[in-house]
């Protein structure tokens, strides 16, 4: 482990934890429009977030493929899986986003909001608890 990793690991829970604060915005939103700001706010925030993890802490390129690869180290697989649960992370967000702003459909929006809520914080223990390990 380095003497970066702990600094780091805060660092990265504290923006986990905003991401957190503005999904309850929407969580906690009263109507369609509040709801529908909320989790744009939230999906934009996201998207900058693991854009910036996929690039500068896991080392993954625009077009690399998230397929496993023949030897790959146990790091490698880490990274590789994390980066995948971006995906699937995103995709959830972007179904929300797309069902407020074209439908207005809250409904719809809040029964996908439990599956992204485990879904994120699964993977956000996971890459805290990676970073502490010195991965």
């Amino acid at each position: 482990m380095s003497d970066e990793s702990p600094p780091r690991r805060a660092l990265l829970a504290a923006e986990h934890r905003r991401l957190d604060d503005l999904f309850g915005r929407f969580l906690a939103a009263g109507t369609p429009a509040e709801a529908a700001e909320a989790i744009r706010a939230f999906d934009e925030a996201l998207r900058s977030h693991t854009a910036f993890e996929d690039e500068h802490l896991f080392s993954t390129r625009r077009g690399d493929k998230l397929a496993s690869k023949e030897n790959e180290s146990d790091r490698e697989r880490l990274f590789r899986e994390l980066a995948l649960e971006h995906v699937q992370i995103r995709e959830l967000s972007g179904m929300m986003t797309r069902l407020l702003g074209e439908k207005g459909d809250l409904a719809g929006a809040r029964a996908l909001a439990g599956n992204l809520v485990r879904r994120w914080d699964a993977h956000t223990a996971r890459e805290e608890e990676a970073l502490g390990s010195g991965a």
